[in-house]
This record gives C-alpha cells, structure tokens and sequence, in this order.
C-alpha cells in the first residue's frame, strides 16, 4: 500500500528550516523539511500544517503546493510525497522528538546529509518552479537507481544513477 506524506520547507531571512531526524526514525541521521504521513481522511494541506506544528511547533500562515514526488522501491510506489513551502509563520522553532531544527542559508544545504534524490529536486524548488519527480530506489532506500523530473509540462531531467 502507497503512504501519502508531506514535507513542507519553510523559509525566512535566515534561510530554509530543516531538521535533522532523529536516531530510530526513518530517515534517522539525514536532513530534511518537516513533515510525515497524512492520515485517514486528512487533506495533504491539513497534514503539512499539523506535522510542522507538531515537529516545529510553528503556526503556519499559509503554504503553497510547489511538488509532488512518487519514490518506489524497485517497480512498487512506496510513497507519494507532497511537498509545500511557507513563507508566514508565528512562533519559533522547538526541537522535538522528532529531531533537531536548524536553518540553513540556501546556497549551504548539507546535500551530503540528505536523501540522495534531495540533490535533484531541491534546487528546482528553490528555483520556485513547480515541479514533478519519481525516483526509483532499491530496498530499504539504500540506494537510488533512477529518476525522472518533469516540470511546466515537460520532461527536462531523466537519468539511470550509477
């Protein structure tokens, strides 16, 4: 069964907040936007605000939908992931069990420290460009094998990584 999830990358003069995941938790180790799965019968807009108020403990103003990316494991969909930015919020940002927070100035993102398909969508979204995405990794996320971007109707990335 495909999980519906959200990450939602907020932004402000110090730069993007990301957080880095805390050990036992997927994704354990990496940096990330906040974010999580979007339960039964919640909108993917709703789930965005309640996981960045319960991870950052942030009140967002508003987001905007910029992206959705499809991640498979081997030829089955594992996750399709909705991904927002914010630009308006109240409060400031708590760690939590969920990880650390730290923000970081857009031209200094850890992609050495992110999921390896971070390195091929992030720069699109910090372009503002709306975009589409699948990226294809073997088991247990351990490896990305292939991807595919697709933004303003038109196929502008595709690649097999070695």
């Amino acid at each position: 069964m495909t999980t519906q999830a959200t990450l939602c990358y907020i932004f402000s003069s110090q730069g993007v907040l990301l957080q880095k995941k805390a050990r036992g938790l997927f994704g354990e180790g990496r940096w990330n936007a906040p974010g999580g799965k979007v339960a039964a019968g919640e909108t993917p807009e709703r789930a965005a605000i309640r996981e960045v108020h319960e991870e950052t403990s942030l009140e967002l103003g508003g987001i905007e939908k910029v992206g959705t990316l499809r991640f498979f494991l081997g030829s089955t969909l594992d996750q399709l992931v909705h991904v927002f930015t914010a630009h308006d919020f109240i409060g400031e940002p708590k760690d939590g069990r969920e990880g650390v927070l730290k923000w970081f100035a857009l031209n200094r993102l850890p992609y050495d420290e992110m999921w390896e398909d971070d390195r091929y969508w992030v720069p699109v979204l910090l372009r503002h460009r709306p975009f589409e995405g699948s990226f294809v990794f073997e088991q247990s996320y351990s490896r990305l094998v292939a991807f595919e971007m697709v933004y303003r109707n038109s196929v502008e990335a595709r690649s097999s990584v070695r």
